[in-house]
């Protein structure tokens, strides 16, 4: 009895953290639809005005193909040098392996308002502020611990025996990697890749230093939009990213599920088999 209590308990204080956390978010929703010309809860009439002012104004189309295109770059590149640092670390014999690690995990620790001004003063320099190449350079280094640690996490788990069973085959490093390991691992790559864009795309503090006319990204358009003219259409904007996100997140657990799913039935044969 006492033990169905404290599970209940436990359940109950999940869905209260949950919901917590998932309503301030989910207010924007109802506020997305409405036909008033400012933020306003509960809405009053319902309309789509705000999502079809998003296609009708090119400032907001064009900060939207800034933020994907730097995002899309950043998490390419974040991946890249992600998967080869959790490489280095895991399978190397590396010196210094945890000091390393906190020099990769660093940008979790520091204020982006330093990593901002840091990224502006250098940049303005070097002529890098408002492009897509400083964008790119200060996500990058942003989002590389996401992929880093679920890559780590996922090659930690990995049964090496495999791969040195590839390699008494005749299979060299590269191939190996690209033939066993990285299908192995490949969940945990685009789980950090996940992480690396949508933390590329929702940036806004470091943006803030680097964004100007040539080039603003769409948070930096919502943030004036909310300070300057309290514009719905920043509502609209976040009712279609959180979609997006949630979405992404969805189609990875199912894909996780499904491999999970494949494996456990690959493996029952087998064991009647060996039975």
């Amino acid at each position: 009895m006492t033990k169905i209590l404290t599970r209940a308990g436990l359940v109950t204080l999940a869905v209260v953290v949950g919901v917590y956390l998932v309503l301030p978010v989910l207010i924007v929703v109802p506020m997305s639809f409405s036909d008033s010309s400012f933020l306003s809860f509960p809405p009053g009439e319902t309309s789509l005005r705000w999502f079809r002012n998003i296609l009708d104004d090119p400032v907001w189309l064009d900060s939207a193909l800034a933020s994907l295109n730097v995002a899309l770059l950043s998490s390419v590149c974040a991946v890249v040098l992600g998967v080869l640092a959790a490489l280095a670390l895991v399978r190397g014999s590396l010196p210094f392996r945890n000091t390393i690690m906190a020099v990769l995990l660093a940008p979790l620790i520091v204020p982006y308002v330093i990593v901002g001004l840091a990224a502006y003063i250098a940049f303005l320099e070097l002529g890098l502020t408002q492009t897509t190449l400083g964008f790119v350079l200060v996500h990058t280094c942003l989002a590389v611990p996401y992929v880093v640690i679920n890559v780590v996490a996922g090659l930690v788990s990995v049964d090496r025996r495999l791969e040195m069973a590839a390699m008494s085959l005749g299979a060299g490093p590269v191939t190996t990697f690209f033939k066993v390991t990285l299908p192995l691992i490949l969940p945990s790559v685009l789980a950090g890749g996940l992480f690396a864009f949508f933390i590329s795309w929702d940036e806004v503090v470091t943006a803030i230093f680097l964004s100007g006319p040539e080039l603003t990204t769409l948070p930096v358009q919502m943030w004036s939009g909310i300070r300057v003219q309290i514009d719905p259409t920043v509502a609209a904007l976040s009712t279609l990213v959180l979609v997006v996100i949630f979405g992404s997140f969805t189609v990875l657990g199912l894909t996780r599920l499904v491999r999970q799913v494949a494996r456990r039935r690959t493996a029952r044969p087998a064991t009647n088999t060996g039975a």
